[in-house]
């Protein structure tokens, strides 16, 4: 199991899992310093799926959603999978408006996700 943090999100590697907690506002400047960081460790490490731990985030706009969706584009031909955790109100609310709920499964924990994984 690996950790690692950068400014507002930090990292976990457990055998081939990704988990990505965030915080604050996933907003067009965080999402794609997270892009770019997530897209290094799935090539380097052969994460083969994603966990995103939504548990201090308060805002999040389309690029959040473009974000996840390239994340899922990039895990879903090897047989992974995208998850969320955590999601509050208000994020619940733009995850089912945009239908992404029918591609990416919630869970409450991010140790529920990694079960059901």
């Amino acid at each position: 199991m690996k950790h690692l943090t950068e400014s507002k999100t930090s990292f976990q590697i457990m055998d081939q899992c990704l988990v990505i907690y965030m915080k604050d506002e996933l907003d067009h400047h965080e999402a794609l310093a997270l892009r770019e960081r997530s897209d290094k460790l799935i090539d380097k490490e052969n994460i083969k799926h994603i966990i995103f731990d939504f548990k201090g985030v308060d805002f999040m706009d389309s690029s959040g959603i473009g974000m996840i969706m390239g994340r899922y584009k990039k895990v879903i031909f090897i047989g992974g999978k995208v998850t969320v955790t955590s999601v509050n109100s208000s994020v619940d609310r733009i995850f089912r408006l945009s239908g992404l709920y029918k591609i990416i499964e919630k869970y409450n924990t991010v140790k529920e996700a990694l079960e059901a994984l």
